[in-house]
C-alpha cells in the first residue's frame, strides 16, 4: 500500500472495507464515503462536492494522493469550501460509469483517478482526471481549480448550478441511452476489416501504444474465422494471422512476467515490452480463456504453456484461503512503479552463478546497461522459440528461473488488493472451469468449484440476490448486471465441464433473477443497475466491450446457450432484443463490441447440439467427452445422460426423447432443429467431429508458415 502521511485521527473513510478508501484514510482531506451524510453536509453548508474516484492499484492514483491529497494546503482547500467524496470504483461501478460518462463528453477523454466537481444535487460542471498540486506543462493545478471554483461558488453560484443542469439534461439525452437500430451480419466483416486495419503486423495487438490486451478482441477473431472457414478461407487464415501473431508477442513482451508468470494491465510500447506493473485478476482470466481458445483451434504447445502459467500465478498469489480471487496487485512498491520485478545483471549472477547467470541473461535480454531505466525487464522479444540456446535449455532455464523467483519473494511485494469481486471472480471461474475441460486437470475444477461455493455462500441473500464485494468479512453493495451475466457464464462453463444439472439449474435461475431486476421493458437491453438499486442522476447502461466485455453482451451470449441447452428458445428472443437496443450505436463502431459480436455472430450461425447418452457409464462415453471438450466448439452446447439422470431431466425435460442404441454409448448430433444418425462408439463421434476439425487445424498450421517468420513456429 502506498506511504500515506498520518494525521492525528483518521478520517470518516477508516470506517470502510475498500483497500482504497482505507488507502486515504489518513489524508488530512477530510474525506466523506458515498453516501446521505455527504450529501446533506453539501445542502445545508451550500458546498460543491469534490468527487474523487479511483482504485486501490492505479499508479495515478496515488500520484495525485502523494503529491495532494496528503498536502497541508490542498487538505484546507478541500475542507472549508468543500465536501470531498472518495469512491472506489471498483465497488461501484455504476457511480463510476455515469461519471466517466460525464467526463468523457465534457472533455473527450476518461481515466483514473477521475476527477469531478458538482452541485449538491449530484450534477457535475467540472470533469478531469489526474492533475498535479501546482500547473504543468499545460496541466492546470488542483489548487488553482478548487480556488477558482470556490471563489465563483462563493459569488455566485447560479451560473455554475446552471451550468451542471445544461450538461446533466444534454449529456443524458445523448449520451447515456444506446441508439437502437437493427444489426445485419455484414457487420461483422465490417469488424473484421477494422481489425485488420488496425493490426500491427510487426508486433501484433491493434493500433498504436498504448497497448491493451483486449483478450475479446481475439476470440471474436478465432470465432469470425471458424464462422468463415467454408466461404471465405482467405479471412480465416488472416483472423488466426492476427491472433497468433498477437499472443506470440504479447507473451514474449515484458507484459508476461517470465519470473513469477501472469499478465500486467497493458504496454506503454508498441512491442509489449514495457508494461504498466499492475496486474488485474480480470485480463488475466479473460488471457487464459483466449490462450485456451486458440490452443483448442492450433494444438501450438505454446499457448497451452501460458494458460497454465497464468493459472499458476492465480492459484499462487491471488487466491484466499477459502478459494475466492483477489482483485488485483499494485505497479507500485517502496514508492516506485515496477520495482518489484526490475533486475539487474549483478544481481541474477549473483544468485544463479556466473555460467547459469549469463545463460539466463542471454535469453532473457538482461544487461548490465538496462533494458529500461538502468534496470532489466526479463522478456524475449524478437527471439526465436526454437534457437538451440532456448530449446536445448529448457529444463536448465526453467531451474535458473525458479532461483531468480525465489530471490525476488525476498522483495517488497506490490500492495495486493483483496477485496473480492462477484464479477470478476466469475470470469475467472470461467477461465478455469474451461482449462479443466481442455487440459483434463481437476485441479482447475476444484479451484472453480471453490470460488462459486464462495460466492453462494458469503454473496448471495436468502433471498437469491446477489451482492458485489466480500472483504474482512462483509458481504456489500446489490450485485450489478456484470455480477449476473458473469456469473451465469460461469456456471454454464461449469455444467459444460461437469455436466452437473444443478450447475445448469443455477444458471437459468439467475438468469431469471437478471432479466426481472435489470431489464429495461420501454427500450429492450439491461440496466448496469438493478431496478432495487440506488437511484442515481440516470440508469444507465453499458454496451461497450472495454476492459471485460459489457454486461448486456455476456448476457446475450448466455441467452442464446441457454436457450439451446434447455429448448426454451424465448430467450432467444430476449437476445434479439438486446442486439435491437444498441444496433444504431454498434454500427458506428463494430469493432468496440467486440464480445457483442460474438453473441450477435452466434445467432446467425448454425447452432449445434450434441448429446450424448450412456445408460451403464462406460469409459467409452468418457473417452467421446473428451473428444468433445478438447476441440474448438464455440457454436456448440452439449448434455451428457448418464445413467442416473432424472436431475437433469427435470432441469431440461425434452432430454427424455434420446435413447441409447443397444445399450451402447450413443451420440446425438443435432443441428437447426434436426438430428443426423445417431452414431454409436467413440471412433465414430470422432472420425465425425475430429473431420471438420482437422481441417480447420491444417489451414491454421498453413497460415502460420505463409505468415509468420520462424520465430513464431513451435
Amino acid at each position: 500500500m502506498p506511504m500515506t502521511t498520518k494525521t492525528k485521527a483518521p478520517n470518516r473513510l477508516a470506517q470502510e472495507k475498500s483497500p482504497y478508501l482505507l488507502q486515504h484514510q489518513y489524508n488530512p482531506v477530510d474525506w466523506y464515503p458515498w453516501g446521505e451524510e455527504a450529501f446533506s453536509k453539501a445542502k445545508e453548508e451550500d458546498k460543491p462536492i469534490f468527487l474523487s474516484i479511483g482504485y486501490s492499484t492505479c499508479h495515478w492514483c496515488h500520484v495525485m494522493e502523494r503529491e495532494s491529497f496528503e498536502d497541508e494546503k490542498v487538505a484546507e482547500v478541500l475542507n472549508e469550501g468543500y465536501v470531498a467524496i472518495k469512491v472506489d470504483r471498483e465497488e461501484r461501478p455504476d457511480i463510476d460509469h455515469l461519471y466517466m460518462t460525464f467526463c468523457q463528453a465534457m472533455t473527450g477523454q476518461g481515466g483514473w483517478p477521475l476527477t469531478i466537481i458538482m452541485t449538491p444535487e449530484k450534477k457535475p460542471f467540472f470533469a478531469g482526471t489526474y492533475f498535479p498540486k501546482r500547473g504543468r506543462m499545460g496541466i492546470p493545478g488542483l489548487i488553482e481549480i478548487l480556488e477558482r471554483v470556490k471563489e465563483s461558488w462563493s459569488y455566485d453560484n447560479s451560473l455554475l448550478v446552471g451550468s451542471g443542469n445544461e450538461v446533466t439534461e444534454a449529456i443524458l439525452a445523448e449520451s447515456l441511452t444506446p441508439q437502437r437500430g437493427e444489426l445485419k451480419p455484414e457487420l461483422l466483416d465490417e469488424a473484421f476489416r477494422t481489425y485488420r486495419a488496425a493490426f500491427d503486423s510487426s508486433y501484433g495487438g491493434f493500433g498504436r501504444a498504448p497497448k491493451f490486451p483486449s483478450p475479446h478482441n481475439l476470440s471474436f477473431l478465432l470465432r469470425y474465422g471458424k464462422a468463415r472457414d467454408d466461404k471465405k478461407p482467405a479471412a480465416t487464415k488472416e483472423a488466426l494471422r492476427m491472433v497468433e501473431k498477437t499472443l506470440d508477442s504479447m507473451y514474449q513482451g515484458g507484459l508476461f512476467d517470465h519470473i513469477g508468470f501472469g499478465f500486467s494491465r497493458y504496454s506503454t510500447d508498441k512491442k509489449w515490452f514495457v508494461p504498466h506493473f499492475e496486474k488485474m485478476l480480470y485480463d488475466n482470466a479473460l488471457l487464459s480463456l483466449v490462450y485456451l481458445e486458440a490452443y483448442q483451434v492450433t494444438k501450438k504447445p505454446l499457448y497451452h504453456e501460458v494458460a497454465e502459467k497464468t493459472f499458476t500465478y492465480i492459484l499462487r498469489d491471488m487466491t484466499s484461503p477459502e478459494g475466492a480471487f483477489y482483485s488485483a496487485e499494485d505497479a507500485d512498491s517502496e514508492g516506485e512503479e515496477g520495482r518489484f520485478y526490475l533486475l539487474t545483471l549483478k544481481e541474477v549472477v549473483d544468485i544463479l552463478g556466473e555460467k547459469k547467470g549469463r545463460l539466463f541473461c542471454r535469453v532473457y535480454d538482461i544487461s548490465k546497461q538496462g533494458n529500461f531505466e538502468g534496470k532489466n525487464i526479463p522478456n524475449l522479444v524478437g527471439k526465436n522459440l526454437e534457437d538451440p540456446l532456448i530449446k536445448d535449455n529448457l529444463p536448465l532455464l526453467e531451474e535458473c528461473r525458479r532461483q531468480v523467483f525465489l530471490e525476488r519473494e525476498k522483495r517488497i511485494h506490490p500492495y495486493k488488493d483483496n477485496k473480492i469481486l462477484t464479477s470478476w471472480n466469475a470470469l475467472m471461474i470461467t477461465a478455469f472451469a474451461v482449462g479443466a475441460r481442455v487440459f483434463d486437470n481437476r485441479y482447475y475444477l476444484t479451484a472453480a468449484e471453490k470460488a462459486v461455493e464462495f460466492i453462494f455462500k458469503h454473496l448471495q441473500q436468502p433471498d437469491g440476490r446477489l451482492l458485489a464485494r466480500y472483504r474482512d468479512g462483509e458481504a456489500a453493495y446489490p450485485g450489478y448486471l456484470d455480477d449476473y451475466s458473469f456469473l451465469t457464464w460461469a456456471l454454464i462453463e461449469l455444467y459444460q465441464t461437469t455436466y452437473r444439472p444443478d450447475y445448469l439449474k443455477k444458471a437459468l435461475e439467475l438468469n431469471s433473477l437478471m432479466l426481472k431486476l435489470f431489464w429495461d421493458w420501454e427500450n429492450g437491453g439491461l440496466f448496469m443497475v438493478g431496478e432495487d438499486g440506488e437511484a442515481l442522476l440516470a440508469r444507465t447502461k453499458e454496451i461497450y466491450d472495454g476492459a471485460t466485455p459489457a454486461g448486456n453482451s455476456v448476457a446475450a451470449m448466455n441467452l442464446l446457450r441457454l436457450a439451446t441447452l434447455t429448448g426454451a428458445y424465448e430467450l432467444q428472443e430476449k437476445a434479439e432484443e438486446i442486439f435491437a437496443s444498441c444496433g444504431g450505436e454498434v454500427r458506428e463502431s463494430p469493432s468496440g463490441y467486440a464480445f457483442l459480436l460474438q453473441a450477435f455472430l452466434t445467432s446467425q450461425t448454425p447452432f449445434r447440439e450434441i448429446v450424448i447418452v450412456d445408460d451403464t457409464g462406460t469409459k467409452e462415453s468418457k473417452e467421446m467427452i473428451s473428444v468433445l471438450q478438447k476441440n474448438f466448439l464455440p457454436d456448440t452446447t452439449s448434455h451428457y445422460l448418464p445413467p442416473q439422470r432424472d436431475d437433469l431431466l427435470e432441469v431440461v425435460p425434452y432430454l427424455q426423447d434420446y435413447s441409447s442404441i443397444e445399450g451402447k454409448p450413443t451420440v446425438y448430433i443435432c443441428e437447426n432443429g434436426a438430428c443426423s444418425t445417431p452414431l454409436v462408439g467413440s471412433e465414430k463421434f470422432r472420425e465425425k467431429l475430429e473431420g471438420r476439425v482437422a481441417k480447420r487445424l491444417n489451414t491454421s498450421r498453413d497460415t502460420v508458415r505463409k505468415y509468420c517468420d520462424g520465430s513464431h513456429v513451435p
